[in-house]
């Protein structure tokens, strides 16, 4: 990313209480005598810094790498080795090869519906903050104070402009330093170059994505349509047509903890309901299980399953006539059954923590009807429960010295391998 235009695209607000005589607060202007401090000095020391949180990692883990081999066909191949799950020094390099490149789900339009909304997250070592402005353009930004690095704000909700809870600088939503504080007699100092810095940021459908690459234009927004091909691939309209529906409604979100390492959670999810029959009876219930398809794509793996009546007097129709599960490559899954949507979105927090986010949606008809919304939230708890219990259990198998690789069933694991092969070229460089 060119730190240069990066900075450029920013234009200083000045706010009064700026300009207040009586106040300790400098005149954020050029000084009259001296040159500003260079442009190109400023962008420098960006450019240094995110570059070093985003350095090379050791060589240690490069080398684990190589441990698989995706050129083997799946009736041949070894799953990938433990240390993938693991080793610490892994979990740095997937996240400068992998969640550092391209798009990343991070949220719901939902959460920045209306101008001064804004929610923050973390990826990494990445904090970001993405908020709609006052003209309802959705901006994203490093969530950082140019000062002394403190977080600006926290959680969601709504704000008119985003205040430094250490030293008071001020930012308006655009990003431009309005506001800095107790700063008179400082020199070379231009507040164009202070702002906060930008993240290229895309809405698609109900889906908010940030790209953390550093060649982030001066105009953050970004097209959906071109984020939306970007990230799915040939599956676009697939999606589009199966998951980008109007008639849902954003219900609401539950977040879990769970003791595994991010990956663990995505091939539970890639096994071509493998698990189903033996760790989710009341789901399997609902299936035609033998009925199950796999499809690939370039970044997107879909799955498909009948849905059957059931002699089960508590089957309410929650699932419908077919489910959908789509998995976007590295991390975000679409279930589509019924009249429901939910997302997942996974996040690591370490070699052997992650956090999973469940967005809901509902048909808009089906919202008020409070018995169906409970019961359906019941049986989807429900299996998160029986999935986290078998996520945790393999986290602890793979760290045991009894284990390195397994084997795939080549008829239902196909989605899984495909995961594997995609990482293996990202980690690759």
């Amino acid at each position: 990313m060119s730190m240069a235009t990066m900075m450029i695209a920013i234009k200083p607000l000045f706010s009064p209480l700026t300009h207040h005589r009586s106040s300790r607060n400098a005149r954020l202007h050029h000084h009259p005598t001296r040159m500003p401090l260079s442009l190109n000095r400023v962008a420098t020391r960006l450019a240094t810094s995110l570059a070093s949180a985003a350095a090379a990692p050791p060589s240690a883990a490069e080398s684990l790498v190589d441990d698989f081999d995706p050129e083997l066909p799946i009736e041949e191949a070894l799953t990938p080795p433990s240390s993938w799950y693991t080793d610490p020094s892994f979990l740095d390099l997937e996240l400068d090869r992998v969640f550092y490149r391209g798009w990343q789900a991070v949220g719901c339009t939902d959460q920045v519906k209306s101008p001064q909304d804004f929610f923050t997250g973390r990826l990494g070592n990445v904090e970001f903050v993405v908020c709609r402005d006052d003209n309802g353009k959705i901006r994203a930004f490093h969530n950082v104070c140019r000062h002394h690095a403190s977080l600006l704000a926290s959680g969601s909700g709504k704000k008119s402009c985003f205040v430094c809870p250490y030293h008071g600088w001020t930012y308006a939503l655009n990003g431009a330093l309005l506001r800095a504080t107790r700063v008179h007699g400082i020199r070379n100092f231009d507040v164009k170059e202070f702002g906060l810095i930008p993240l290229k940021v895309a809405t698609w459908g109900p889906f908010v994505l940030l790209n953390f690459e550093k060649d982030v234009s001066p105009d953050q927004e970004v097209e959906s349509d071109i984020a939306a091909k970007e990230w799915t691939g040939s599956c676009v309209d697939i999606l589009g047509n199966n998951c980008i529906d109007p008639s849902l409604t954003y219900l609401c979100r539950r977040e879990y903890i769970l003791e595994c390492n991010w990956k663990v959670f995505c091939d539970n999810y890639l096994d071509g309901g493998y698990h189903v029959p033996y760790a989710h009876k009341g789901l399997a219930s609902g299936l035609k299980l033998d009925s199950y398809s796999i499809t690939i794509h370039e970044k997107v793996s879909l799955q498909i399953c009948e849905g059957g009546s059931t002699n089960n007097a508590n089957d309410f129709g929650r699932l419908g006539a077919e489910a959908l599960y789509a998995f976007i490559y590295p991390n975000f899954m679409i279930n589509r059954y019924g009249p429901w949507m939910d997302t997942n979105l996974v996040l690591p927090l370490g070699p052997r923590k992650c956090r999973v986010i469940f967005d809901y949606f509902l048909k808009d008809s089906l919202k008020d009807d409070k018995n169906f919304v409970e019961r359906s939230l019941q049986d989807s708890e429900r299996v998160q429960m029986e999935d986290i219990v078998l996520c945790e259990g393999i986290q602890k198998g793979l760290e045991s010295p009894a284990y390195c690789s397994g084997r795939y069933a080549p008829t239902v694991e196909i989605a899984m391998y495909h995961f594997h092969g995609l990482l293996y070229r990202n980690l690759k460089g």
